[in-house]
């Protein structure tokens, strides 16, 4: 057995100190609920032209977020999205909530959703706004992507026509 004096001098001393409350970290009820059940996970082929995907990554934390949005091309609304993401809870959270908000909407109009919003709904902490800035980033990749796709099919598409007027 170690003596009293050796005790103090190694750090082991009688005091049993518990952690602080300050110190425990519990994640919101939104954020646990969408971690336990996460809504529209999975994936589209991203060949198909009416698909978007965006895939963006936090190299701080090591988060890699790919959400994915699938659009009626005649009316511009997002009729499906889903998400895989490698990351914490409050990522997948995110990433959930970002699916369920873009569906059913126009395509002008998800590009307005910020990550205060996805934030706020969540109660992230500070030190968790990261994730909903993957979230936003996320949304707007995937939309970038999708029209990048329908710019290069419609010039594809334009470009027989074109012949067949010169020739």
């Amino acid at each position: 057995m170690l003596s009293n004096a050796t005790k103090r001098v190694l750090g082991l001393g009688f005091r049993r100190e518990a952690p602080a409350i300050n110190q425990l970290r519990f994640y919101h009820e939104r954020v646990v609920d969408h971690y336990n059940n996460p809504r529209n996970v999975g994936s589209f082929d991203k060949s198909d032209p009416n698909v978007g995907t965006g895939l963006v990554g936090a190299p701080a934390c090591g988060d890699v977020m790919k959400l994915q949005i699938k659009v009626d091309d005649k009316t511009g609304q997002i009729v499906d999205a889903c998400f895989k993401t490698f990351g914490c809870g409050s990522a997948i959270a995110s990433s959930s909530v970002a699916t369920e908000w873009v569906k059913g909407r126009q395509m002008e109009d998800v590009v307005s959703i910020k990550n205060t919003e996805i934030a706020k709904h969540l109660s992230l902490p500070p030190v968790k706004l990261h994730c909903s800035m993957l979230a936003e980033d996320a949304i707007k990749a995937a939309v970038k992507d999708y029209e990048a796709k329908r710019a290069k099919s419609s010039t594809a598409e334009a470009s027989p026509a074109e012949k067949a007027a010169d020739g």
